[in-house]
């Protein structure tokens, strides 16, 4: 077998052709690495029997008198063209990948065009010894008769060119492109594809997407802007609402210092007053939790202050509750209450305040009483490998001192004033018999105290050091 392909050197050609388009096939596209060696050790192999045979590339054919031998050995000199800029396109494109990664997609393709026609020229002119000026002016004519007859997608082409150099966007980027938002799922020669929020796929001509205006969620990577705008009753004070508000900014871990959020009064009407809180998370995916939960705070703060959210609906609740009695309704715990219960229990609450920075209740201490925060901002501060850290932050409504309640234990956190707090507090003394009578508020105590046991815990844990990698250079370095 080896002496046959030895002596029939155009069929030894074209093994190592077919032999190349085989293994393309076979090794898969994770041993990208693989096809390239295995192509570019092919090619050399190919241009070797070429050379060896007297087929030089740049000559045509040396047989013109025996007709089927020059007609194979012009296939295959063409075939050398072809397969030098399929190699080079290849080359390339990994090289390109490196350091653009997928993005630079479409620049690879518009290379891979460039040097795939680089190569037709030449194998018209050195292999079948064509005219090249005649060639390059009848393509000219083609070209522009082409280039009329598909203005428009040329026009795509080129915007996409301008676009994936200039890089306003990149694949998984969230836009938004003339109103059009979504994530970039690909960017190809003609178009860019969105997936939008609703899972629809939305694809834009990249020669509107090159002349709109373009919005990019996703820059810069560690700042992303959110807002809530909230309809307050025109007869609240704007001081009250703006402190309720402010407030419940400070409630909020996920909101970044820098630039620090704020609370802007947009517009004002006969029907309502505009409040819009506005702030900046760290990344794309804490948007919509951050929003739900600003949501929330400033409903609590806002009641917690006196201040309804603007609604055509009158609310039901009676307007003359006192303070605690009203903290009462609103709490989840102490809900499944009787009004008249209700009524008792807000006779047996104190108020206390504490200004901000000033300790609630310290770790490890037992309390001998029940806190219902009506209004301000508490942190809660854990231990972890001897520092201390935030961990969370409380609001309206939520109780502190549980575990002394239920267990006559602790739990391992401080809990001060962020803000300037005011409590009402409940003795254990007067809250222990009604728990024992009222199981179902027992329960929920004891389900919120496992909570906060289990997320301590789990915020404490010890993270395992991470070992240093010592390399023959560093054992160098320590022995001198």
């Amino acid at each position: 077998m080896p002496s046959f392909l030895t002596n029939h050197p155009l069929i030894c050609a074209l093994v190592l052709i077919l032999l190349d388009l085989l293994l393309w096939r076979l090794i898969t596209a994770s041993g990208s690495n693989w096809r390239l060696a295995v192509r570019l050790v092919i090619f050399s192999l190919f241009s070797m029997v070429l050379f060896n045979e007297g087929m030089n590339p740049m000559q045509p054919p040396p047989w013109p008198e025996n007709v089927p031998l020059h007609l194979a050995a012009t296939g295959l000199q063409i075939a050398w063209w072809l397969f030098c800029a399929r190699t080079l396109t290849v080359l390339g494109g990994a090289l390109m990948m490196q350091r653009v990664g997928h993005t630079g997609r479409l620049l690879q393709d518009l290379l891979g065009a460039v040097i795939f026609l680089i190569a037709i020229i030449a194998a018209l002119a050195y292999v079948l010894d064509l005219p090249v000026k005649g060639v390059l002016a009848t393509s000219g004519a083609v070209a522009i008769i082409v280039g009329l007859a598909l203005q428009s997608t040329l026009s795509d082409v080129f915007s996409g060119i301008v676009l994936n150099t200039t890089k306003p966007y990149q694949l998984d980027d969230w836009i938004s492109i003339d109103g059009t938002e979504g994530r970039v799922t690909d960017i190809d020669w003609r178009a860019t594809r969105l997936q939008t929020a609703q899972g629809s796929m939305a694809v834009i001509p990249n020669s509107l997407a090159a002349k709109a205006k373009i919005i990019n969620f996703s820059r810069p990577s560690d700042m992303h802007g959110l807002s809530v705008s909230l309809q307050i009753s025109p007869h609240a004070r704007p001081q009250t609402v703006i402190e309720a508000l402010e407030r419940a900014m400070q409630g909020c871990r996920q909101l970044l210092g820098k630039p620090a959020p704020n609370v802007t009064l947009k517009s004002s009407g006969s029907g309502g007053v505009e409040y819009e809180i506005s702030g900046f998370v760290s990344s794309m995916g804490q948007k919509r939790e951050v929003r739900n939960q600003l949501f929330d705070l400033a409903y609590r703060h806002l009641k917690a202050s006196g201040v309804s959210l603007l609604s055509t609906v009158e609310s039901a609740a009676p307007a003359n509750f006192s303070r605690p009695r009203a903290l009462l309704e609103s709490s989840n715990i102490f809900s499944t209450l009787r009004q008249e219960e209700k009524d008792t229990f807000s006779q047996n609450m104190k108020l206390q305040t504490f200004r901000a920075g000033e300790m609630i209740l310290p770790s490890g201490e037992v309390s001998d009483h029940l806190f219902i925060i009506e209004s301000g901002v508490v942190s809660v501060a854990l231990s972890r490998d001897g520092s201390k850290f935030e961990a969370a932050r409380m609001g309206p409504g939520e109780v502190i001192g549980e575990a002394g309640i239920l267990e006559d234990g602790a739990v391992p956190a401080d809990f001060s004033a962020k803000t300037f707090c005011t409590l009402y507090r409940i003795e254990k003394e007067y809250l222990k018999p009604c728990l024992d009578a009222r199981r179902d508020i027992g329960d929920a105590m004891k389900t919120l105290l496992d909570y906060r046991l289990h997320t301590a815990q789990t915020l404490t844990r010890e993270v395992p050091k991470a070992v240093e990698k010592k390399g023959f250079l560093q054992w160098l370095r320590n022995r001198t």
